[in-house]
């Protein structure tokens, strides 16, 4: 059944909210337990959609999850391994892509159906493909599917064009048991990727220059992985949405279970804006405390890779400039059509105008609440956001998306005073 958010604009909210595991991590950790027989452990996982999905996937290809407490996975990789990724799962998760490098390495083939997931512009494979490539793969696209075949992958040097985060994911995996030694040159470098390299390091792997734009795999034989517990790495896109949320309702927050410098960038964009932030531990968890000003200033963003400010960041980027002071112009330089949720924004009453990779974005001191639609899962979560700066009430439709990536966002933000319910579509 469809269900909404109802939000209304309801003064400043204040309190303690605890930002859980990251979905860009842990779906390609829970991907990662098909290089090896066991049990893996994973803690601090979100409870979101999207885990549900990749713990059907993984089912289908041999490894079988439990969740015997909050926050916690048990992935047990039965060494029966189907390496066929069907279509009806594939196409609702584009983290099912991750499958690719470790079934290739670990079966010798693979048979995907070409990912899903948000609706923002073309995301192709073709990083992924060549690299593989390179590694002595062979590949072939028929009936909507992808196949891959290789006797063993053998190691080579890789450039990328552009620091693409699934394809340095799927190529890092996959040379975890190639012979001899893989470069991956100009790869990504955000947080959830060193999150899957200490992970696969401390599984046995062997890979070096960790957090830096050049990784090194020297392969290793088979035997050698082994099962192992980790937590995962908070989620920053969830951190930032609660720092939003506490922006554009003059509010105060304690943001609890977040790693400032995973979101150094954005967080100087933030005080530039006007934020007042600080470093704060509350009941064993480190945080940030955050103190919004009366009204937020304008400024001007340009998205980048990693350490740059994400396309995630964005859309609330956008939804709190609609409510600040002055005018703010966003550039998009990683996925221009990326602008869908301007015309829900401009719904609530934003000033917001989009040329090319573009917005202009001219603050107006409320919003006004309306019914809206939920594009995608960040720009959903702008979109309540969005109805906290609102005057009256904001209806947001299309929340399966926020669903997928935010662990229990109306009540987490209901505990800190926000008025905001789930009510049947």
């Amino acid at each position: 059944m469809s269900e909404k958010f109802v939000v209304r604009g309801s003064g400043p909210i204040s309190g303690s909210v605890y930002v859980p595991g990251a979905k860009n991590s842990v779906l390609k950790l829970m991907a990662a337990t098909l290089l090896t027989d066991g049990t893996f452990e994973l803690t601090n996982v979100p409870d979101i959609v999207d885990v549900t999905i990749m713990g059907e996937l993984l089912a289908e290809l041999g490894v079988e999850m439990l969740r015997p407490a909050p926050g916690q996975l048990l992935l047990t990789d039965t060494g029966d391994i189907n390496p066929v990724a069907p279509y009806e799962l594939v196409e609702k998760i584009r983290a099912s892509i991750n499958v690719l490098g470790p079934l290739l390495t670990r079966c010798g083939e693979v048979r995907l159906s070409m990912p899903g997931g948000d609706d923002f512009g073309a995301r192709p494979i073709d990083m992924h493909v060549s690299g593989l490539e390179a590694m002595g793969a062979e590949f072939k696209f028929s009936h909507g599917y992808l196949e891959a075949r290789c006797e063993r992958l053998h190691g080579a040097d890789i450039t990328f064009d552009f620091p693409s985060v699934g394809a340095t994911e799927n190529l890092m995996t996959a040379a975890v048991f190639a012979t001899g030694r893989t470069t991956i040159d100009n790869c990504a470098r955000e947080p959830e990727i060193t999150d899957l390299c200490n992970f696969l390091v401390a599984m046995g792997a062997n890979i070096s220059g960790i957090g830096t734009s050049t990784l090194v795999i020297e392969g290793v034989e088979r035997d050698e992985l082994h099962p192992i517990s980790h937590h995962t790495v908070p989620d920053r896109i969830q951190a930032a949405t609660y720092l939003a949320a506490a922006a554009v309702s003059n509010g105060e927050l304690d943001v609890l279970g977040i790693r400032p410098d995973d979101m150094t960038m954005l967080l100087d964009r933030f005080a530039d804006m006007g934020l007042q932030m600080s470093p704060v531990e509350m009941a064993g968890h480190t945080g940030l405390h955050v103190a919004a000003p009366d009204r937020l200033r304008s400024i001007d963003v340009a998205t980048l890779p990693y350490p740059g400010i994400a396309t995630d960041y964005k859309p609330l980027i956008i939804t709190m400039l609609s409510v600040a002071d002055g005018v703010g112009i966003v550039t998009e330089n990683l996925y221009p059509g990326r602008f869908r949720y301007v015309e829900e924004l401009q719904r609530l009453g934003a000033d917001v105008s989009t040329t090319g990779h573009h917005a202009v974005i001219r603050g107006v001191p409320r919003l006004s609440g309306a019914e809206v639609k939920a594009h995608d899962i960040r720009a959903g979560a702008a979109m309540v956001v969005a109805g906290l700066a609102a005057e009256g009430e904001t209806i947001i439709s299309g929340v399966h998306h926020i669903d997928r990536g935010y662990d229990d966002l109306v009540g987490r933000l209901s505990a800190v005073g926000a008025s905001i319910e789930r009510i049947p579509g």
